[in-house]
């Protein structure tokens, strides 16, 4: 393709709000966002498209940019051959799950950045995540790579080659993410013991969590696994559970000196973490470890959840409210680790210490020593000559050796570590893409209702006002349509499943917590849009990407969990939640539709649809509905919700007035009291809680505890 394509002869990712592609706006490479003008160029001038998906925080992104998108000449070989498009796969995952797909399926590994070569119309015929700039462990060189496809398709018969391969890989695209299978019967109660049995094979029971190489958190897994040892509390189950929750909290996954969780650990022992901070993970890792105190009554797992919404409030949150994506695993390192004024950013630069370090910050000699010894901070270190913090040492362990009692060395500790913190505070800071996603948004929001259910000092006003964030920039009240992305004033593209259905979650959960009515409203049109947008009748499905929105080489749906949870999973436990407050079977209709459609690859591999497993178990037990009427809630009845581990509870407030329940009716635009709430009316003047499963409803209560002692009876 010659220098005077046209919109292609500069890079035009200055006019971009992504941070991510931003980040690339300076490269001689002239990239291009993923748009029309980019893709009619390729069409018109019959040029293949390279496409680079990364985001912000990802490292090797990075390391891809320096080594070869900042190379004049290889530049110029993207810029001649090529129309090259940049794309944010925070912004754009539909695009990310279909050439993924495909990486996954033709390498057996992904991961990013990733790196397609696509005909004009959009269909891939080369893929792979990183290339090196020289030829390494059997890593083409990029630039040798470049010259080698342009070769191949100046050359008419190797094209055609070309473009065989991407119909065959489009067809093996569209039956990955697209296909909707054979139909079965709703899973049963099988399909979760297999996942419970395979889960407990699985574990690392040396290490905790899953797998031998690096370590991911794996919440969905927990949750139904925490499901289970509520039912029959197997100790197998049980232990499998608390090792990981440990693991997680004790090694370097957990930011011991700012709370918050990084992406993941490199290697087996969770020792040695990649750096980033993505706003998902401290979303829905607070809400296993809200789960797991509620289960175990440790009351370590509480302080996780509460020092990580504290990060998330002081490092992540807008000045408005709702809340930012992602911190980089990459700094500049403090003054004194650095020769010269222009040191380059390091991963984990911020994060990581020294002894030296800790004692020009901690004021006490002891109790700098004390904070080496329990965070296993010492002069080799274990990442790079430095120290990823982990717990190394018990309270107990360090009463003994110090001769302090135990309480003592507890508040020595607290003290070091807020001096720790204090000093970590004037170290250049990890650059925070603030991009504000309206489904990451409600995976937190989620996360902070229950942690407002379940303690008493989390206050759920964060979540309340990062919903009327997103609802007043990202949501179109005429429309009923959600945008996915807001930066800086600007708003773009259309919401997918994943941001209806964890908003609509997250405002089903705000609900519970508050019994503001508003939140309910919004949680029920987001389910309507669902339906209308997302859900497909004939293939019995729901899709990743809106009924209107752009179409691709493949329509995608989402059904494993993966770092987020599976849309498909959440929208289905949505629907069925919010099937009780509506005068109409729709919602659970297209629940029990999804489930059907995908029974076979629910039982086939359980384990990685955790999300649809649950819901699967949720349809067949229907919520646990507590109906609560009340003008002022009973101390009580918070206490013992807060102490009570109930994955089904859907609490239904009401008002114990019909005026106000009128009102309550007229907010939702519901012509008729919905079942949750007809005919459960407080009595005899006191607040009054009715709990129901499957049509079946306990007496009247004045005492919580009494209507769930009832639905254990039941069960």
């Amino acid at each position: 393709m010659s220098s005077d394509s046209g919109p292609t002869d500069r890079n035009r990712l200055d006019e971009a709000e992504s941070p991510y592609l931003r980040q690339h706006a300076d490269n001689p490479v002239n990239w291009q966002p993923w748009d029309e003008q980019a893709l009619e160029t390729a069409r018109e001038h019959d040029a293949p498209i390279f496409l680079s998906i990364g985001y912000s925080a990802c490292h090797w992104c990075h390391v891809m940019e320096d080594e070869s998108f900042s190379d004049p000449e290889t530049a110029a070989l993207l810029n001649e051959h090529f129309v090259p498009i940049k794309v944010d796969r925070e912004e754009r995952p539909d695009l990310d799950a279909i050439y993924m797909s495909i990486c996954q399926q033709v390498t057996g590994r992904g991961g990013w950045p990733l790196s397609a070569w696509l005909t004009p119309e959009g269909e891939p015929f080369y893929v792979g995540t990183y290339f090196p700039p020289e030829e390494r462990r059997g890593m083409p060189a990029f630039g040798q790579l470049l010259e080698d496809i342009a070769g191949s398709w100046s050359d008419s018969e190797q094209r055609e080659e070309m473009y065989n391969r991407a119909r065959q890989w489009t067809d093996a695209i569209e039956g990955d993410v697209g296909d909707v299978g054979q139909p079965g019967d709703v899973p049963d109660d099988e399909a979760m013991q297999a996942a419970v049995d395979a889960a407990v094979r699985a574990a690392d029971r040396e290490h905790g969590g899953w797998g031998n190489g690096p370590k991911f958190p794996q919440p969905g897994r927990l949750h139904y696994l925490m499901r289970e040892v509520a039912r029959s509390d197997r100790d197998d189950v049980r232990s499998v559970v608390t090792e990981t929750l440990d693991a997680m909290a004790d090694g370097g996954l957990f930011d011991h000196v700012g709370g918050g969780f990084h992406r993941y650990c490199t290697d087996r022992e969770w020792v040695v973490p990649h750096f980033e901070k993505m706003l998902y993970d401290n979303a829905t890792l607070p809400r296993a470890y809200l789960a797991g105190y509620q289960l175990t009554g440790d009351e370590r797992y509480a302080e996780i959840a509460r020092e990580t919404f504290a990060f998330v409030e002081r490092e992540l949150t807008h000045e408005d409210g709702g809340f930012f994506s992602t911190l980089d695993a990459q700094s500049v390192p403090p003054a004194g680790r650095r020769e010269d004024a222009d040191a380059e950013p390091e991963e984990g630069a911020y994060f990581v210490w020294t002894p030296e370090e800790v004692r020009a910050a901690v004021d006490d000699e002891t109790a700098a020593d004390l904070l080496c010894d329990r965070f296993g901070i010492t002069e080799s270190g274990n990442f790079e000559g430095k120290t990823v913090l982990t717990v190394d040492a018990s309270i107990e362990a360090l009463s003994e050796s110090s001769g302090l009692e135990a309480s003592e060395v507890e508040r020595t500790l607290a003290s070091a570590r807020e001096q720790v913190f204090e000093a970590r505070e004037e170290r250049p800071r990890p650059a925070r893409d603030e991009k504000v996603l309206a489904g990451w948004n409600g995976l937190l929001i989620t996360a902070i209702a229950e942690g407002a259910i379940v303690l008493d000092d989390v206050d759920p006003d964060p979540a309340v006002d990062a919903l009327a964030f997103v609802r007043e920039h990202l949501w179109d009240e005429d429309e009923q349509r959600l945008a996915r992305r807001y930066k800086d004033g600007d708003v773009a593209i259309d919401g997918y499943l994943e941001d209806y259905a964890f908003l609509a979650r997250g405002a089903l959960a705000l609900f519970e917590a508050t019994g503001e009515v508003e939140h309910l409203a919004f949680a029920l049109d987001l389910v309507r849009a669902i339906e209308r947008e997302f859900w497909d009748a004939d293939d019995g499905t729901l899709y990743f990407t809106p009924t209107s929105g752009e179409s691709l080489v493949a329509r995608p749906q989402e059904l494993t969990d993966q770092s987020t949870p599976s849309s498909s999973g959440v929208a289905v436990q949505a629907l069925l939640s919010l099937s009780a407050f509506v005068p109409h079977d729709r919602f659970e209709t297209i629940a029990a539709g999804v489930l059907e459609t995908h029974a076979n690859k629910i039982e086939a591999n359980p384990m990685q649809h955790a999300s649809l497993v649950v819901a699967a178990d949720r349809y067949r037990r229907g919520d646990l509905e507590l109906t609560l009427v009340a003008d002022e809630v009973p101390a009580a009845w918070r206490t013992t919700l807060a102490e009570t581990y109930l994955p089904d509870r859907l609490l239904a407030w009401r008002p114990p007035s019909d005026g106000d329940l009128d009102a309550w009716l007229d907010v939702l635009g519901l012509d008729d009291v919905p079942p949750i709430w007809a005919d459960r009316t407080e009595r005899d003047g006191e607040a009054t809680v009715y709990a129901c499963r499957q049509f079946t409803c306990s007496p009247p209560q004045h005492h919580l505890c009494d209507a769930l002692d009832w639905a254990t009876e039941q069960a």
